[in-house]
């Protein structure tokens, strides 16, 4: 990303999250926070999808090519927030948190202390906009963080991560534009701070042709690609820092249970994984 400005991606996902509220048939889906934690330029563009496909190829692609991501975008939130209902646990790390409105939109939050880990010129923009809205979880501690140079281990027990308590973990964005050291300085910090019964949550993607042309976009945003991991070398990068995989499932197979509408959209996406592990010892 750019010095001085906000993850290109956090936004182009949160306007996906935006662009499905309130219009998906998909169960258990729901953003209320996207739309107001998104910069104004990109709260016009939501605005316009809503109004209808524009004429000319180019911009009826454009269109399609929206929905299509904005249902992927309900796939992956709603894989996420039923890994966090079914391990509840005092603490929420979002590594890599965007304009994620989790702590903001989760009733079930309501006995658990958020941790929000960003880019400190990420996190500055959402802090403004996120002054607006009524917090769901019962704290919600923002902690600046460089992954590529900043001590993450330091960082969280600062802003008052108690070790020894369990934690929920959701690397969601982030991963695949990480070096394989990067990843693997991360989850060492997340290994030395999870006691049993934390659970960890993590978005990657495998390798697949269609990786070219996502590679090619995000490149275009200022956040190129750096990482990508077959299902066998995820379970044992897990594995290799206590966490036993739970379920490992591509996009397409989570949008094929969520009705034809999601499933159509996300049928070419089994490139991008959410895999859930467990720390039980």
């Amino acid at each position: 990303m750019q010095r001085g400005r906000e993850s290109q991606t956090s936004v182009f996902v949160a306007v996906g999250r935006a662009i499905a509220h309130g219009t998906t048939s998909a169960a258990g889906f729901a953003d209320p926070t996207a739309m107001a934690l998104l910069p104004e330029e990109a709260r016009a563009s939501v605005e316009r999808f809503r109004a209808g496909p524009p004429r000319g190829l180019r911009g009826r692609f454009g269109h399609v090519f929206m929905d299509r991501r904005s249902k992927m975008m309900v796939a992956r939130t709603v894989a996420i927030d039923g890994a966090i209902r079914e391990r509840p646990a005092p603490q929420l790390v979002i590594l890599g948190a965007g304009l994620d409105g989790r702590a903001w939109r989760m009733a079930e939050l309501g006995d658990t202390v958020v941790f929000e880990v960003d880019h400190p010129d990420t996190q500055r923009e959402k802090r403004a906009r996120a002054a607006a809205l009524t917090p769901a979880a019962r704290d919600i501690r923002f902690v600046p963080v460089d992954f590529t140079r900043d001590d993450l281990a330091a960082a969280l027990a600062h802003a008052g991560h108690d070790a020894a308590r369990p934690t929920v973990w959701i690397w969601e964005g982030v991963v695949m534009y990480l070096t394989a050291s990067e990843i693997d300085a991360t989850l060492a910090v997340v290994r030395q701070r999870s006691a049993a019964g934390s659970r960890l949550v993590v978005a990657y993607h495998s390798p697949a042709l269609l990786l070219a042309v996502v590679a090619l976009f995000v490149r275009r945003l200022g956040e190129p690609l750096r990482s990508v991991h077959t299902p066998e070398t995820m379970q044992r990068l897990l594995a290799g820092n206590g966490f036993e995989v739970v379920r490992d499932q591509d996009v397409r197979s989570i949008g094929d249970a969520l009705g034809p509408e999601v499933a159509e959209a996300t049928r070419v996406m089994k490139h991008l994984r959410i895999v859930v592990a467990d720390h039980d010892q």
